[in-house]
């Protein structure tokens, strides 16, 4: 994936709550958040890439963690940084967080223009960047839980360090639209917040056909659909965000989503067996089914799973 050299990028779409830590020219840092084996299943069996909170009442994000202590806080921000050496698409080429900046706002860019045609308004939900722990409208989250959206405060939240862990951990071939890829999942979750979605489904249910797989298969279509788009998303001053984005991009975003599945989670990192009785995000197939199906339609109106008789 290249971005377009003279994309002007909005850095006001971050909340950049790292500290004095940062990411330096040539890759995102490794490490930064300890995250073990089983840490990695918890994870992503409750959490990643998922609605990070969403659905319950309170807002509370799953496992306990509103019981973590103080973390960053994103009302103590300092996008100084961001905004100095993050300010066109080649700042986004060069450096890991410009990139991220970017796809954020090719995302959002997207949905401003895309979601009114589906009847409603889009409000922008910034991206909060935090190293280890964090303060949300869902509770204190620490980095082990991945990247989520919360919807009692409708901002997305991820530690960097998570996109490394990506590869070390699950063996992902990574890469830049990867990342793209795992932001437009949790904007997805942002949509279907606005749209009504999230307050509507049963977030307490878990099974190969439970609304908490049909949530997580549709953000993962709408990620689809936005990559469908994404060379065309202009910028403020009319430049596309994204020049270029090529066949061997999807197949690391499908290598991704192949990696994330309920079922290879379960069989690679668990007991090695498969419980679909336990499935909260959908298998391996589905979610690269779901995610192929938004990317060659690019229609939202193709991202139903909550009608959809099959699953695949």
């Amino acid at each position: 994936m290249q971005f377009n050299d003279d994309a002007q990028l909005d850095t006001s779409q971050v909340q950049d709550a790292r500290g004095g830590g940062g990411f330096g020219r040539g890759g995102l840092a490794a490490g930064g958040g300890g995250l073990g084996l089983v840490g990695l299943i918890v994870v992503v069996l409750f959490n990643v890439l998922g609605g990070g909170g969403g659905g319950s009442s309170t807002g509370a994000l799953p496992g306990g963690l509103g019981s973590l202590g103080q973390g960053s806080n994103p009302n103590s921000i300092s996008n100084s940084d961001l905004s100095s050496e993050c300010r066109t698409g080649a700042d986004a080429n060069e450096r890991s967080d410009c990139a991220i900046v970017a796809d954020i706002d090719s995302i959002q860019a997207f949905w401003a223009t895309e979601l009114p045609r589906q009847g409603t308004r889009y409000s922008k939900s910034p991206t909060v960047f935090f190293t280890g722990q964090v303060n949300t409208g869902c509770g204190a989250a620490d980095a082990g839980v991945g990247p989520f959206y919360c919807p009692a405060d409708a901002k997305v939240y991820i530690d960097l360090s998570f996109f490394d862990q990506l590869k070390t951990q699950f063996g992902a071939t990574g890469g830049a639209f990867v990342n793209a890829y795992v932001l437009a999942h949790e904007y997805g979750h942002h949509v279907q917040d606005l749209l009504g979605i999230e307050d509507r489904v049963n977030h307490g249910q878990s099974g190969a056909s439970s609304d908490s797989v049909r949530l997580e298969l549709q953000a993962d279509c709408l990620a689809g659909v936005w990559a469908n788009h994404a060379t065309t998303v202009p910028a403020a001053n009319g430049r596309p965000f994204i020049e270029n984005l090529t066949q061997s991009d999807i197949n690391a975003a499908l290598d991704t989503a192949g990696r994330i599945g309920d079922d290879w989670i379960q069989s690679h990192l668990g007991s090695g067996g498969v419980d679909k009785s336990k499935f909260t995000h959908g298998s391996s197939a589905q979610r690269q089914k779901w995610f192929g199906t938004g990317y060659r339609g690019g229609d939202p109106g193709g991202c139903d799973t909550f009608s959809a008789s099959s699953l695949g």
